[in-house]
């Protein structure tokens, strides 16, 4: 059944409220757990004193308090799914709105930015899709999903565009992909191989540095301001959950063949696959490349 803007609207408006629920009862715990742990400090300054009870008390605390986040989040999931939904339906319904040039990047920007951050519990490895680790051989881009997709362009020539999966045809196994770029919007099918799923969730830096790529290790990147990928070499990790990667792109009007270092989110930053026209480029990290 279709999602009408009045539904959508409605049920966003239900999520916010429990978001703000969430936030109250979070501030809440975060106080309980505060002066538990006073407590604690306390008692183990009085031998007199069991510190186990205490310590009990803060860890269910805790665990409370983290359950009550991870709600937060599946909320702000939940809306983001909705607002996908209502977008795509419009386009589908042809009253998707021309957006401007520079909207579409801050667009681009915000995207990547408000990427959800992957929290494992303790001992929990990111999946596939958060920051460098690559989707599953079986895996299908859901519709609504950005992708970077090589395409051939006006000349005829293949790049890596930033596109968004209109649908998944089985029988072909291909992509049926629009270009995100406003000025093109040129509907492409293409195999499977063509389309590369972009990262669902960051990589924490502090906690799953696994999953970033290493320095010095040639990738893809979204060259900024523009709807393109371009082959590029890391040059700095993000150092906190909020930082993008230092990336050099290939610039051959530079003595070293690389451009200077520019900020790229890590949502944008995928494994590098070499074109036809680039087919004896090097890949993995720049002392093999």
């Amino acid at each position: 059944m279709p999602l009408t803007a009045e539904s959508a609207a409605q049920q966003i408006q239900d999520r916010l409220k429990d978001i703000q629920q969430h936030i109250h009862i979070v501030d809440e715990e975060r106080r309980r757990a505060e002066n538990s742990i006073a407590s604690l400090v306390r008692s183990l300054h009085a031998t007199n004193q069991k510190v186990k009870p205490l310590l009990k008390a803060s860890l269910i605390e805790a665990a409370q308090e983290e359950a009550t986040i991870r709600a937060a989040l599946a909320k702000i999931h939940e809306i983001r799914s909705i607002r996908n939904e209502r977008r795509i339906q419009a386009r589908n319904a042809g009253n998707k709105e021309a957006i401007r040039r520079g909207a579409l990047m801050k667009m681009v920007q915000l995207s990547a930015q408000t990427l959800p951050l992957f929290v494992g519990k303790l001992g929990e490895r990111a999946p596939a899709l958060c920051g460098a680790i690559p989707a599953e051989g079986n895996y299908v881009a859901k519709v609504g999903d950005n992708v970077a997709a090589l395409a051939k362009g006006i000349d005829e020539e293949e790049n890596w565009i930033l596109a968004e999966v209109v649908q998944f045809l089985h029988r072909q196994n291909k992509y049926d992909v629009i270009d995100i770029d406003e000025e093109q919007k040129d509907r492409h099918v293409l195999s499977k191989r063509k389309v590369i799923p972009l990262p669902l969730m960051r990589a924490n830096p502090e906690t799953d540095g696994h999953a970033l790529f290493p320095k010095d290790t040639v990738v893809m990147a979204l060259y900024p301001q523009t709807t393109c990928f371009y082959k590029a070499i890391v040059h700095r990790l993000p150092q906190t959950a909020t930082e993008d990667y230092e990336v050099l792109f290939e610039d051959s009007s530079y003595m070293n063949g690389y451009a200077e270092p520019l900020p790229v989110a890590q949502r944008y930053v995928i494994a590098y696959r070499p074109t036809k026209k680039g087919a004896g480029s090097g890949s993995g990290n720049l002392s093999s490349a």
